[in-house]
């Protein structure tokens, strides 16, 4: 492994082994998530600013729907003018998600390279209720199902907190998003999939507190 793109890897491979000094390798890798997700957190009040915005702008867009309906350019034209009138835009609340996707890739290739900085990757022997956190899909059961079941639970639960988003454009799209994380532990290892219980039960409880507070 060698190059820039794989100095975070090797960051975050001697982040991951301090934590696990004084914590289990799985506990390590809730750790670094909520590092993450603290450092992401004012994004995250950003995005639900937008979404506070966006909400605002529902029946405008229902009435643009009404209107241009069967004309799909008029009705992107339109959208994209209301958008640029009011200063927000309609999927504001996917950013803090996209800016995940490189931690998440870090966390991956963590699991799945046999050599880090030349030397071989000791996480690969990480195990947690005796299966191998970089086993990957049912090769890691029972684990996946006890995975596969939290990010089931926690999709649900967002999806609750999404009443407003379905009379927007793609709104049930984003509501069906959630439980993509489910499919997900099918093919990431293990590692991977604590990190997408622990990041999507993250953002449903900053989700609720930012709209409690708002």
């Amino acid at each position: 492994m060698s190059g820039f793109p794989d100095v975070p890897v090797a960051g975050a491979y001697h982040l991951i082994h301090w934590l696990t000094g004084p914590l289990s390798p799985a506990l390590a890798i809730v750790v670094f998530t909520l590092l993450v997700r603290l450092l992401l957190h004012p994004l995250a009040r950003s995005a639900a600013r937008g979404e506070r915005a966006r909400a605002t702008l529902l029946p405008k867009i229902r009435a643009l729907q009404e209107k241009h309906g069967r004309d799909r350019d008029q009705l992107a034209a339109e959208m994209t003018k209301l958008q640029q009138e009011s200063g927000t835009s309609l999927f504001v609340g996917c950013l803090p998600m996209l800016l995940q996707l490189p931690f998440f890739t870090v966390m991956y290739r963590l699991f799945t390279t046999a050599t880090i900085g030349g030397e071989p990757n000791s996480l690969l022997g990480a195990t947690l209720f005796g299966t191998p956190l970089g086993a990957h899909g049912l090769a890691g059961s029972p684990l996946v199902f006890v995975i596969a079941a939290g990010l089931a639970v926690v999709a649900w639960f967002s999806v609750r907190q999404q009443p407003a988003a379905a009379g927007a454009p793609g709104g049930k799209l984003l509501r069906l998003l959630p439980y993509g994380t489910v499919l997900a532990t099918l093919v990431v290892p293990q590692a991977a999939g604590i990190y997408l219980v622990t990041t999507t039960a993250w953002s449903a409880a900053e989700r609720a507190l930012l709209r409690r507070g708002s």
